[in-house]
């Protein structure tokens, strides 16, 4: 699947599950780890579990899996990573402290969900 395609899909599925502030930042031109961040936030650490075991259930239904996966017991930022879209979603409090936005956006390469 194409990452634009995979981001597309990626947000969709958390904005269907209540994740909230969710936003795709393509950084192609600034990273070779990945071309896109999908950055979306759990009310809770339940809340953000369970987003992220949506996520991987819906992609693996069309036979996407995940390279790895950190941080998911925890319930305070846990990443996906699918090769060219790697996928953090945070508690609030910890997505203010890391505010990934501010490091890798920009006015042209941050989509809002």
């Amino acid at each position: 699947m194409e990452a634009n395609v995979l981001t597309e899909k990626i947000c969709g599925i958390l904005k269907d599950r209540k994740g909230e502030n969710v936003v795709a930042i393509n950084v192609g031109e600034k990273s070779s780890v990945a071309d896109y961040f999908v950055i979306a936030s759990g009310r809770s650490t339940t809340h953000t579990r369970s987003l992220v075991e949506r996520v991987e259930e819906e992609l693996e239904k069309e036979g996407v899996s995940p390279k790895r996966e950190e941080g998911v017991k925890e319930g305070r930022w846990a990443v996906i990573d699918y090769g060219d879209v790697i996928v953090h979603v945070f508690n609030d409090e910890t997505r203010l402290l890391y505010h990934l936005e501010n490091l890798w956006g920009d006015d042209g390469n941050v989509k809002k969900y």
